[in-house]
């Protein structure tokens, strides 16, 4: 199993939201050092929580600190953006770390919808035409010519290269799972969202429908993971306090910076709350850096998935950083710190 991240830049009480941005370049740097294959950054708008807005932004910037990994987005939301200006963008990624850019998109908005109409006032306009954008994209992104007929069949997106971004198809629903099918593209389905559900039955139409592609042959498919390790059980379940605090408000409509773990435990809950975060507790890859590789490894077996990116939340980023080194070093590809 290869084991990736997946990082949204997260807002924090008491600190600058530009700090996150700061946060997830410093991550990516001990990511690569530490051993993990990609590392992938979300694109969210207006969220007081996630203030990661520009993937394209921050791969170009983490690709300057690093030389190994992979690195991409998880992805860039394409109903906002014109499919050729997304294929400029990430020709031009492609550039600057040749062989290394993952272009993962979806469709949905990452945002609510009186945002997404801000992004694209002329979205409302158009037809639902995602998987006609997604060939358009494959095309231009590959160099590839786009259908006879086509009205653009002469642009091309600039500049060319020996190599081409790897695209991925990103979702949390079984329609991600038939245009990654259909267009014969690697697939990774969004976990976390709502703790697993609906994941299996996803993964079996993207397997079932595949059509294989000259890139492709056989497909791929991967999952999106929340975890948390720490050196006791303890620790990390008191640290996942703070995550479970959140999805506890956003199931009430309220987004806001993440809390520290001492506020999200001193939080007054009521009978339905306290049975609600039970069940967030119970359900969570939390624990040991032992207890959560086993736990992400069954999961990799159960679902036949050939990779996974990690998403951890934590209050301070200390605690995420010692999350990762954990996780790699008992997945076996970190050498264990000394007196760390």
């Amino acid at each position: 199993m290869r084991l990736s991240v997946l990082d949204q830049s997260i807002a924090v009480t008491g600190r600058p939201e530009a700090d996150a941005i700061r946060d997830t370049l410093a991550l990516a740097a001990a990511c690569e050092a530490l051993g993990y294959d990609r590392f992938w950054v979300s694109e969210h708008h207006n969220n007081a929580t996630i203030v990661g807005t520009a993937p394209e932004i921050l791969v170009a910037a983490i690709a300057a600190r690093t030389t190994r990994m992979r690195i991409g987005s998880a992805g860039v939301m394409l109903p906002h953006y014109a499919p050729l200006k997304v294929a400029e963008q990430f020709r031009v990624l492609d550039a600057i770390a040749p062989g290394r850019i993952d272009l993962g998109i979806g469709r949905a908005p990452g945002s609510d919808p009186r945002t997404a109409f801000a992004l694209n006032p002329l979205a409302q306009q158009r037809p639902a035409d995602f998987p006609d954008d997604v060939r358009d994209l494959l095309a231009w992104v590959s160099g590839a010519p786009l259908p006879a007929g086509h009205p653009f069949a002469l642009v091309r997106a600039c500049p060319g290269g020996e190599t081409a971004p790897e695209v991925w198809i990103l979702g949390s629903s079984d329609y991600g799972a038939q245009v990654a099918a259909h267009f014969g593209l690697p697939y990774a389905y969004a976990f976390f969202f709502a703790d697993g559900a609906g994941a299996e039955p996803a993964l079996e139409i993207y397997r079932s429908r595949y059509r294989a592609s000259a890139r492709h042959p056989a497909s791929h498919a991967a999952l999106c993971v929340f975890a948390l390790a720490a050196d006791t059980s303890e620790e990390a379940q008191f640290e996942f306090g703070s995550r479970a605090r959140f999805r506890m408000l956003r199931e009430r409509g309220i987004f806001k910076p993440l809390e520290p773990p001492t506020v999200a435990a001193a939080a007054p809950t009521t009978p339905a709350e306290a049975a609600r975060l039970a069940q967030l507790r119970a359900s969570a890859f939390v624990g040991t850096g032992a207890q959560v590789a086993r736990q992400l490894e069954a999961l990799a077996r159960r679902l036949a998935v050939e990779e996974i990116a990690v998403v951890t939340w934590a209050y301070e980023e200390r605690v995420r950083h010692k999350s990762y080194t954990l996780l790699a070093e008992a997945m076996g590809f970190a050498q264990p710190a000394v007196n760390r």
